[in-house]
């Protein structure tokens, strides 16, 4: 199948399963697509173990091994998504929370990476620098799916930026993360990098050139839409910003994530102030919420099709039930360290700790920097265990933790 048509049938197939959840299950709408694409899923390798005669589920596994899911997540649907959330977080508001979301995304990505790495080595007996990277890979929140459960849960708005800031910063330096631990692991192809000083320059190439590209990239688009006033070329502008900025950092080698959302950041609150027309910033507004919607749809699709690329076995079914609890521990130490670092300095809501611990969702962005992998004998584990916890933690934390925030809601705004 070509691009086009394959496309086409995700479309579909997202169409069809938004209808049965929204019909029947009535759950959010990119989690009940991913319930019902992963029981469906379920359900042909069920066929598959009754009549091993049937074909279906090896027609279905090629299908869903020639979508390239990694590379159509990391190098296509990522920057869009990512611009899309940063476009609806406030510069005004995450100037208060700076100091929080900066520590999470830096000090916090750091230590639950060395905790789930450590943790993961020792439940696996995988050699502990392997393992680090498995911990750089299941550290960051995936920002598609925590803003995608923001819509749902009535969170005081200082709790919202906080959350959604540090989803979007923290994948991007976790992405860095794991290109310089692969660099160092695997020190071939395209993640070589030599030694603890290639390491550091990979980072800050990385993370300070995504950022810097990012902010030029944002200012000449801003400066570019501040002289027209054509909604629909303004539209055309920031998608253009979106997908090419995002195609130029990954040809610069600078992070692309990072670049993606620092763009959104800069066009969603100085862009929309100063550089469009109430009738610009509707359309621009509805235009990303919509292509949002569409491609959470067709990732949350795609991920609950994944199942057919991972080789199931009891020891890393095992592996992926202790690493879900491996991973809430990696995430409570994320977010408790750098609020105790700044209890001294101002005050928090009781619940910011339970609720950024149990909001922070993995995602797709784990399972495709899992596929991405080189070659080696703990990969399949490594892919098993990362979709094992995804899967628990878009359903099951994805599902509660509104009621967490409404419970801790009650309490008075503290920031």
């Amino acid at each position: 199948m070509n691009v086009l048509q394959i496309a086409s049938l995700l479309i579909v197939l997202a169409a069809a399963f938004g209808t049965i959840n929204y019909l029947f299950l009535k759950l959010p709408s990119a989690i009940g697509i991913l319930v019902v694409a992963l029981a469906a899923s379920l359900g042909i390798l069920g066929i598959d173990l009754v009549w091993p005669s049937t074909t279906i589920a090896e027609d279905v596994r090629s299908f869903v091994q020639g979508i390239a899911f990694s590379e159509a997540l990391l190098e296509g649907m990522l920057g869009l998504l990512l611009f899309a959330g940063a476009l609806h977080v406030k510069l005004s508001d995450l100037r208060g929370e700076w100091r929080i979301v900066a520590l999470m995304a830096t000090i916090g990505v750091g230590l639950s990476t060395v905790i789930a790495g450590v943790g993961f080595s020792w439940i696996t007996g995988m050699p502990l620098l392997i393992a680090l990277v498995f911990g750089a890979l299941i550290s960051p929140t995936d920002p598609v799916a925590v803003l995608g459960v923001l819509r749902e849960a009535e969170l005081k708005k200082s709790m919202e930026t906080k959350i959604a800031g540090e989803s979007l910063f923290n994948d991007g330096v976790g992405y860095v993360v794991f290109l310089v631990l692969v660099g160092i692991v695997f020190p071939s192809g395209d993640h070589h990098n030599e030694g603890l000083s290639g390491a550091l320059q990979l980072f800050f190439q990385e993370a300070v050139g995504g950022a810097l590209l990012g902010i030029a990239l944002g200012w000449l688009a801003f400066r570019v839409m501040r002289r027209i006033d054509d909604y629909s070329l303004e539209v055309l502008i920031t998608l253009a910003l979106a997908f090419g900025g995002y195609s130029l950092a990954i040809w610069l080698h600078v992070s692309a994530p990072i670049m993606a959302v620092c763009a959104g950041l800069l066009i969603g609150d100085v862009g929309t102030k100063h550089g469009m027309s109430e009738t610009t910033r509707r359309y621009v507004e509805g235009f990303w919420s919509l292509i949002d919607e569409i491609l959470n749809a067709v990732l949350f699709l795609l991920i609950g099709v994944e199942v057919f690329a991972i080789a199931f076995s009891m020891d890393a079914f095992v592996a992926g039930i202790l690493s879900i609890v491996l991973a809430l521990v990696a995430r409570l130490a994320a977010v408790a360290v750098p609020v105790f670092l700044l209890k001294p300095f101002r005050d928090f809501s009781p619940g910011v700790i339970p609720i950024m611990t149990w909001g922070g969702l993995k995602g797709g962005i784990s399972v495709a920097l899992a596929l991405s992998l080189p070659e080696n004998e703990w990969k399949p584990i490594i892919l098993t265990t990362t979709y094992i916890i995804v899967i628990f933690s878009i359903i099951v934390q994805g599902l509660s933790v509104a009621k967490l925030a409404n419970r801790f809601g009650r309490e008075p705004d503290l920031m």
